[in-house]
């Protein structure tokens, strides 16, 4: 019998070796995998490549995997704000390094990923310093500049409700980037607010099908922001 549920974060996040790249969904607070996250932290992975839509919020969550000196490059298109002040202090100080990438770019990055591509041609960066060293092409005279996929070795994902295969629904604006790092993913773990029973969700409702998820952990006490 197929059955994706693991008893706690803790387990979960127990084979996220040094040097991973790993996935973390959440657009600021929304669909940020708290729980997870700090459950790796406790786990102890160091050298981290962590990809995610900005670089932290206060010191919770992602700021706090940074705070920890678990992460070594950060990977995101907004690492800069008024509440990223842990990320801003450590990379004034050459203390961890930085990727950046247009928002529309890192979803189509991890979307080609998921989807088996080489890469893609897109217009946005031509003529900019984020497209040094990048190939470029003049297509039907405009400049566009060659991406890569954006693989990872784990995912971290929030989601509203899964069922045992690993079928996930995600709450309003908290489902963002979720969705394509499962895709991602070579291994993709999943917090979830709610157990679903097998065939209690609507197939139209389900987002993420279970061939994409490895893991799945409940975290009923979690807030969903929106």
């Amino acid at each position: 019998m197929i059955d994706k549920f693991i008893d706690s974060p803790e387990a979960a996040v127990s084979d996220i070796h040094d040097g991973a790249t790993v996935l973390i969904s959440g657009f600021g607070g929304a669909g940020m995998p708290t729980e997870l996250i700090h459950a790796l932290i406790d786990q102890g992975a160091r050298e981290l490549t962590v990809v995610s839509n900005n670089a932290g919020n206060r010191e919770t969550g992602l700021a706090a995997l940074i705070k920890a000196g678990r992460v070594r490059k950060v990977i995101c298109s907004f690492p800069k704000a008024s509440h990223s002040w842990v990320f801003d202090d450590l990379y004034r100080r050459g203390g961890i390094e930085l990727e950046c990438v247009p928002q529309g770019t890192i979803a189509e990055r991890l979307r080609a990923a998921g989807a088996g591509l080489g890469g893609f041609f897109t217009p946005t960066a031509y003529g900019t310093e984020l497209a040094q060293g990048k190939e470029t092409r003049i297509i039907d005279g405009r400049g566009h500049v060659f991406e890569t996929p954006l693989h990872g070795d784990f995912a971290l994902v929030k989601a509203d409700q899964g069922d045992r295969w690993g079928n996930l629904t995600y709450h309003k604006s908290a489902r963002n980037f979720g969705p394509i790092m499962c895709m991602a993913a070579k291994t993709t773990i999943v917090q979830v607010r709610a157990k679903a029973g097998l065939g209690e969700l609507p197939p139209e409702a389900i987002v993420t099908p279970g061939i994409f998820v490895k893991r799945v952990t409940e975290v009923a006490n979690a807030a969903f922001s929106s």
